[in-house]
């Protein structure tokens, strides 16, 4: 739930040049809108349906009762992730660090060990292509959670801590999933809460 393509374009003429990360930063903090900055270009962010911050907002409770009275924090989409290795900063639908260095950044997190984006048509593609290509380049991230509000499914990709290989874990519809990087089962009935049934496929002619 993040940018959409046509808007990469609109985001990039808002700046008719690249930018460093630091530009950005000071740029952005004038902004009234959100923006995501990848590579020295800005892409403004648009607004989601009701039914993906639904999604997100049952993972976040889930979350956040999990966590209470540890030392990992869940952040919504109003904060930003910074990936340095890509030159970026994003905003995640969720994520959790549990970093001391992220607790002391009061704007920009950097060393998250989950992030999760809740998908829609126009991201899709983006979010399970380029955006996880830079996520990869997180050294502290290990899971990364894609939900599909229309077919209520998830796609988990977990790093295998032997090799560092990205490892698919689908769940069927309408099943919960298992979130080892916190160690927390996040059951169907509290994942798809307060959601409408996915729409009945049409018949076969």
């Amino acid at each position: 739930m993040s940018l959409i393509a046509s808007e990469r374009t609109v985001g990039y003429a808002l700046k008719q040049r690249r930018m460093t990360a630091a530009e950005f930063l000071a740029w952005d903090a004038t902004q009234t809108v959100k923006h995501e900055f990848v590579g020295g270009e800005v892409y403004a962010m648009a607004g989601g349906e009701d039914r993906n911050a639904t999604a997100a907002g049952n993972l976040y409770i889930a979350l956040r009762q999990h966590l209470h009275g540890s030392a990992c924090r869940v952040y919504g989409s109003d904060v930003k992730l910074r990936v340095e290795a890509a030159d970026s900063f994003f905003y995640p639908d969720l994520m959790v660090t549990c970093s001391a260095t992220d607790a002391a950044d009061r704007l920009i997190k950097r060393e998250p060990v989950l992030v999760v984006e809740v998908l829609s048509p126009s991201t899709a593609a983006y979010d399970r292509g380029d955006k996880f290509a830079s996520y990869r380049q997180l050294p502290s991230l290990t899971e990364y959670l894609l939900v599909d509000v229309d077919s209520r499914r998830c796609d988990l990709f977990r790093k295998q801590p032997a090799d560092g290989l990205w490892v698919l874990h689908p769940s069927a519809p309408g099943e919960g999933v298992l979130l080892a990087s916190v160690d927390l089962v996040v059951g169907a009935e509290a994942l798809w809460a307060d959601l409408e049934p996915p729409a009945a496929a049409a018949p076969a002619a």
